[in-house]
């Protein structure tokens, strides 16, 4: 079972960003949680094709955005229970920030499923323009245009003054 020790010790360790990632994304913590939750669950079926090669954090945050970004077409996105309950870490959040973080939330919201994605993959997970254009299966000119795009939208929108503004207080 050495698979599943190493799935463990993976949801274990890249939980959290993964998690923070999917509330940029979502923008509500409830569908974060489903959409890391399925995300997982598509990767522990194929961890044993993927573990081992570097990629598993890549291929869960590919999963992540494809899931993400198709979500909209689904009417329903019920749970389906099972035997099996993993144990749940205790993800506290600090009230530190907690302005910042809903002024940034704010500003994502206004921008469209593509372009919040990027802005996600290349900002906040740091992926390079080549790896969000694979994680997003497009080409690198559409991963440059969606993000200035999306980051001309964020400055539109008063972002940065919030968070000067927040700064200076």
């Amino acid at each position: 079972m050495a698979n599943r020790t190493d799935f463990e010790t993976f949801v274990a360790t890249r939980s959290r960003p993964l998690l923070k990632a999917a509330w940029l994304l979502t923008g509500d913590w409830q569908l974060a949680e489903d959409l890391l939750q399925t995300a997982l669950a598509k990767a522990y079926l194929a961890w044993g094709r993927i573990q081992g090669g570097g990629t598993e954090d890549a291929y869960v945050r590919r999963v992540l955005m494809t899931t993400y970004v198709t979500w909209w077409r689904r009417h329903w996105r019920g749970e389906q229970p099972t035997d099996l309950v993993f144990e749940v870490q205790d993800l506290e959040d600090s009230y530190g920030g907690v302005d910042l973080r809903q002024v940034v939330m704010a500003a994502l919201a206004q921008l469209p499923r593509r372009q919040r994605a990027v802005v996600v993959l290349r900002y906040y997970c740091d992926l390079s323009e080549a790896d969000t254009a694979d994680s997003l299966s497009c080409s690198v000119g559409t991963v440059k245009s969606q993000a200035a795009k999306g980051l001309a939208k964020l400055r539109d929108s008063g972002l940065a003054a919030s968070i000067e503004e927040g700064r200076t207080r």
